[in-house]
């Protein structure tokens, strides 16, 4: 199972970014705990200063934006 969790305020891009890992995951198979993160010092924490930011098993691997359907299926 991999952890994902999703760095951002809520904003519009955020919700979306959530959705679209979810409909991968599924599509592919794969089993994932999401968590949202909201609070702005942890996700500066992260070293995130764009949203929405996607760390997965611990590792910032996109920030600013929603991430194309591709680069979310290449984590996956």
């Amino acid at each position: 199972m991999k952890n994902v969790k999703v760095l951002g305020t809520g904003c519009a891009n955020c919700r979306s970014t959530v959705d679209l890992i979810e409909t991968v995951a599924k599509a592919k198979g794969v089993p994932i705990a999401l968590e949202k993160i909201e609070d702005l010092p942890e996700i500066i924490g992260y070293g995130v200063m764009s949203t929405p930011g996607v760390v997965i098993d611990g590792q910032v691997v996109h920030a600013g934006g929603v991430p194309t359907r591709s680069k979310v299926e290449s984590w996956f």
